[in-house]
């Protein structure tokens, strides 16, 4: 099995690993996954038997600008396969909003973070009264990376 990066239009990875999603099942061609990470702009990456299966599964769909002639290892893409905790990705600072819950849309400051509980606890912008509330980290998204 081959790992072959497959080169896209900026912020159209998932349309065109969709759409090789679809190639692939018409086609019954063997491309075992397709890792379109958001990390990873204007790329995707198939897993494969060979390179011909990646062609033909590429073949005329819209977004692809070529594939990278030069195979990749499990070892360059682990990264993108092991989940990220939530809480390693926000630091002290940060502005969120909280995604669930009862302050779901409530915009607020990272006052701490607690890495071992997976929580962390913000202090809400729009609030009369500025109250510390705990939130658990999945439960927001980051809006602002500014620290301090």
């Amino acid at each position: 099995m081959k790992f072959i990066a497959i080169k896209t239009t900026a912020n159209q990875e998932k349309i065109v690993a969709n759409m090789i999603e679809m190639s692939v099942k018409k086609n019954n061609l063997k491309v075992y996954s397709i890792l379109a990470p958001k990390e990873l702009k204007g790329y995707v990456i198939l897993e494969s038997e060979g390179i011909e299966d990646a062609i033909m599964a590429t073949r005329g769909v819209q977004h692809v600008r070529g594939i990278v002639k030069k195979e990749i290892s499990l070892v360059d893409i682990h990264h993108y396969l092991t989940p990220k905790k939530a809480v390693e990705q926000i630091k002290e600072g940060f502005m969120v909003e909280v995604s669930a819950g009862p302050f779901k849309g409530e915009k607020g400051i990272v006052k701490r973070v607690d890495r071992a509980k997976n929580e962390i606890t913000i202090e809400l912008l729009e609030a009369v009264v500025p109250i510390p509330v705990t939130v658990k980290a999945e439960n927001v998204r980051i809006v602002d990376r500014k620290e301090g």
